[in-house]
């Protein structure tokens, strides 16, 4: 099973990477299966019903979003209904929507996505280490397949997910700094790790915002409006490979496909 994770999605720039680059890989690798975060991509800020939709029709199978899962009101209803899209697992009970989903491909074989948060420079949640634990003990009933997605600020705190879950899921990658490191490997009981696959977004910008603003913002520690930056964007995104009956991954690649 090949299974592509993309990077967070941010504004109009992203949208349009998504758009035009999202087809051709899934022809190009014979991928079974997309996941993509999308908790920037209305204005950098959250996401809504109709962009999800968006997202859906694209090709992505199941959303993931973060800290900036609640920025549009419109979303809290959508959520309820759409399982696709997740908030993370590690929100306290009652808070709408699920953090986790099994899902199958057009070949039969299921995956689960779970989605986790970290509490490292971030809101503060339940732990997510508590609650992958709760989270594996139902999804692995339904499949022993599963891609995790860990949202968070610290990498020591996603490298920590990666050993913790090392050999019980088949992949555990990062989102949320932006950034896209150069560390994808394959852990030693067979998880497949990455510390954050990057942004998928305008390449000249500050971690999608306006260089500009931000370093106004540096120079004078003044509040400052972001805004998306315009302009070329980038596809970031890791392609994992991965026996859906055992559950291992067989391999992991790290893409950045610029304009």
């Amino acid at each position: 099973m090949k299974v592509l994770v993309i990077g967070d999605i941010m504004g109009e720039p992203g949208r349009r990477a998504v758009e035009r680059r999202l087809p051709k890989l899934v022809a190009q690798h014979s991928i079974d299966l997309v996941i993509a975060n999308g908790e920037n991509i209305a204005g950098g800020f959250g996401i809504t019903p109709d962009l999800a939709q968006e997202l859906f029709d694209w090709g992505a199978a199941v959303i993931t979003t973060g800290n900036h899962a609640w920025d549009k009101k419109e979303i809290m209803e959508f959520i309820r209904h759409e399982p696709r899209l997740l908030r993370p697992a590690n929100y306290p009970e009652g808070v709408p929507g699920k953090g986790s989903i099994v899902v199958e491909t057009a070949g039969g074989e299921r995956l689960a996505v779970l989605h986790l948060m970290g509490r490292a420079f971030m809101p503060t949640l339940d732990c997510p280490f508590q609650a992958a634990r709760r989270e594996l003990a139902k999804l692995k009933q339904e499949t022993a397949a599963i891609v995790v997605d860990m949202h968070a600020e610290a990498t020591s705190e996603k490298m920590a997910m990666g050993y913790f879950l090392d050999g019980e899921v088949s992949a555990v990658v990062g989102t949320h700094t932006h950034v896209q490191t150069a560390d994808e490997q394959m852990l030693p009981k067979g998880t497949a790790y990455l510390t954050d696959i990057g942004m998928t977004g305008p390449v000249h910008s500050v971690i999608g915002v306006k260089k500009e603003l931000v370093i106004e913002k540096f120079l004078t520690g003044m509040p400052r409006r972001f805004e998306v930056a315009s302009g070329p964007a980038v596809f970031c995104a890791a392609l994992i490979e991965l026996d859906g009956t055992l559950g291992k991954a067989l391999s992991i690649q790290r893409l950045r496909i610029p304009d």
